[in-house]
């Protein structure tokens, strides 16, 4: 272990973290980070409680502490349980990682009623309302939380429209809470573009490559890492951190490829 692994590894240390959705995907390889920066950590979920506990069972294995603990962040009444569960169990909150997230389809013709109100209370409410919990213990520690919007928030997808909408939310959300919560806690935000894991169909991947200037689409780690970043960034805070491959630069990749070809021919 090199001397800047060591102190990575110690750099949470004693800190608590809580990562909403974090019982599997981007939202558990996020608190896995985090312990392995030696965060202990609330593991919170829905209903998935199986693969929460297996994430807990991970983190103990590091030498840490976990809890899975469950609620529907679409309920405040759920969410205000879930930050008093914590505070018998750990006692504090350092890093607050708001991840949980829906991802439904729906067009100008077919959003629902049904459809907005779950967009909207799972990505943007739930993130208010988990921040507000979680503000007075922050302030303590001068902590930080992190948030997730995505490209959709940026770019706007006219087949996911509520969800467009929600993730736009965040970004906005970031910069209030910034300027609410400073100087005592960070606030910022990351928006991914297509990040890909096993299991995900191969088509999510190849489309992205051919929109991406990267030409490739992002990992677990690569969110990991910005996470981590973000915790860490003493003097950054309202920002929204871009992981999309460049594909926000708007250019399709044979766009791109020609364009670079042309600036190539005139050095």
């Amino acid at each position: 272990m090199t001397e800047n692994t060591e102190r990575q590894a110690r750099s949470l240390a004693g800190k608590v973290a809580l990562v909403t959705g974090s019982a599997k995907r981007l939202g558990k390889a996020v608190a896995l980070r985090l312990a392995e920066e030696g965060a202990d950590l609330v593991i919170h979920h829905r209903a998935s409680p199986g693969e929460a506990n297996e994430v807990v069972t991970e983190i103990e294995k590091m030498g840490r502490r976990a809890a899975a603990l469950s609620a529907d962040l679409q309920k405040v009444d759920e969410i205000r349980r879930l930050f008093e569960e914590m505070v018998k169990r750990f006692g504090r909150l350092d890093v607050l990682v708001n991840s949980a997230a829906n991802f439904l389809p729906a067009s100008m013709v077919s959003t629902t009623e049904e459809i907005w109100d779950a967009s909207l209370d799972t990505n943007l409410k739930a993130g208010f309302f988990c921040a507000q919990a979680a503000a007075p213990l922050l302030c303590r520690v001068k902590g930080a939380i992190v948030n997730f919007a995505d490209a959709g928030g940026l770019m706007g997808w006219p087949g996911f429209i509520p969800h467009s909408i929600s993730k736009a939310g965040v970004v906005m959300l970031t910069k209030v809470l910034a300027k609410a919560l400073a100087p005592d806690v960070r606030v910022n935000a990351i928006a991914p573009g297509t990040i890909t894991m096993p299991g995900d169909p191969p088509e999510w991947e190849a489309d992205f490559v051919k929109l991406a200037p990267l030409r490739r689409t992002g990992t677990p780690s690569d969110i990991a890492d910005a996470v981590s970043y973000l915790v860490h960034a003493k003097f950054l805070t309202g920002h929204t951190l871009v992981l999309d491959g460049g594909r926000s630069l708007g250019a399709a990749k044979e766009e791109f490829e020609n364009s670079v070809r042309a600036d190539r021919r005139e050095l």
